[in-house]
This record gives structure tokens, C-alpha cells and sequence, in this order.
């Protein structure tokens, strides 16, 4: 790694640990330049605003999920077990939820919806390596995969992402998925209590 990108790569680490610490919104670009020790037009010359540094913060926190989902497609388990694995694995850790929570808010609208598509194009290939595998052990039945997959994301996130659902919403899901994936009724039904 080159100097100037090894600096880059301190400064997010340094900007990650403060957001998660204080909250995005109580951490400045004047905290930032303080705990790195160096001057702001140095912090300038790596990005353009705070909210620039947000979304790679956020992009190395998408980087390190799918690294958890690519060695969970190499474990010794169950094709849906992992794709129920690499789903949660692409979730923030608790104490990442003050980051994800800047991207909540009104005025970070145009960010979530970047970040959201950035992630479905991280793990779309993850997922459809996992779900030709059940294809070929007979587990799935179906045509289009990354399509399925990208619908697949966008249904879980939209209803499991706030944690307000219902039991009615895991049963469809459930039956959403399986059919969706052109499995047998029940293979998924395993999803039911990860998610409770």
C-alpha cells in the first residue's frame, strides 16, 4: 500500500472509531484533524467534506461484511443456512448503528440510497455463487439468479432493516423466498428464528 493510502486508510479508521464513539453528527472535521495530528488542508487533500468521509467509512464497513460472507460461502454448512449467513453478515455490528444512523436521517437521503445499491452490488455475486450451489445439490430450482438475489435483498432490507414486522411478514418472507428460489416449502422456514 502506498504512503498516501495508508494515510487515507488511517484517517477513515481514525473517523469510523469517532462516529461510532461520539455519533456522526457530534464528530467534526476539526475532532477528525485533531486526534490524526495534522493539518486540515492534509484532511482536505484525502476529502472533500465530512459527508464524503461518511461514505467511505461506510464503504469499509460494506468491504469488511463481504469479507465475513465470502468465508462463510466456504464453510461446511447448508446452502440456505448460508445465504441466511451472508444476509446477517452484511448487517452493521451493534456499535456500528450510530453510523448507520447518520445515513437515516432526511438531509443523508441521496448517501443511503448510493450506499444501498453499492452494497446490493457487493453481495449479488456472493449470494448467486451460494444459490447456484443449491442449484446444483438439487436444494434450488431457478433461472435468473442475480435478479432473484437483488429482489431478495431489497424485500429483507425494506421489511427487517427497522425491526418493525410481524410474525405475517416472517411467514411471507419465508414462503417469498422459497418460491422465488424454486425451493421446497419448509427449506427456509430455519429463517424464522435468526431473525427473532
Amino acid at each position: 500500500m502506498k504512503k498516501g493510502e495508508q494515510r487515507k486508510q488511517e484517517l477513515l479508521q481514525i473517523a469510523y472509531e469517532m462516529f461510532i464513539s461520539r455519533g456522526y453528527e457530534n464528530t467534526s472535521v476539526d475532532d477528525i484533524i485533531e486526534k490524526a495530528g495534522i493539518a486540515k488542508g492534509t484532511y482536505y487533500y484525502y476529502f472533500e467534506s465530512k459527508e464524503q468521509t461518511l461514505e467511505e467509512v461506510i464503504g469499509m464497513m460494506i468491504e469488511k461484511e463481504a469479507e465475513c460472507a465470502r468465508k462463510i460461502i466456504s464453510e461446511q454448512i447448508p446452502v440456505p443456512q448460508k445465504i441466511v449467513g451472508i444476509i446477517a453478515s452484511i448487517r452493521p455490528a451493534g456499535n456500528e448503528k450510530s453510523i448507520e444512523g447518520a445515513l437515516m436521517r432526511p438531509e443523508n437521503i441521496i448517501m443511503h440510497n448510493k450506499i444501498k445499491r453499492r452494497l446490493v452490488a457487493t453481495v449479488t455475486p456472493l449470494l448467486s455463487e451460494v444459490v447456484k450451489e443449491g442449484i446444483s445439490e438439487g436444494i434450488f430450482d431457478c433461472d435468473n439468479i442475480p435478479e432473484r438475489v437483488r429482489i431478495l435483498l431489497a424485500v429483507s432490507g425494506e421489511i427487517f432493516d427497522e425491526g418493525d414486522f410481524t410474525d405475517k411478514d416472517i411467514s411471507v418472507f419465508i414462503d417469498m423466498a422459497e418460491k422465488l428460489l424454486g425451493a421446497e416449502r419448509g427449506t427456509m422456514e430455519f429463517i424464522r428464528g435468526l431473525i427473532r
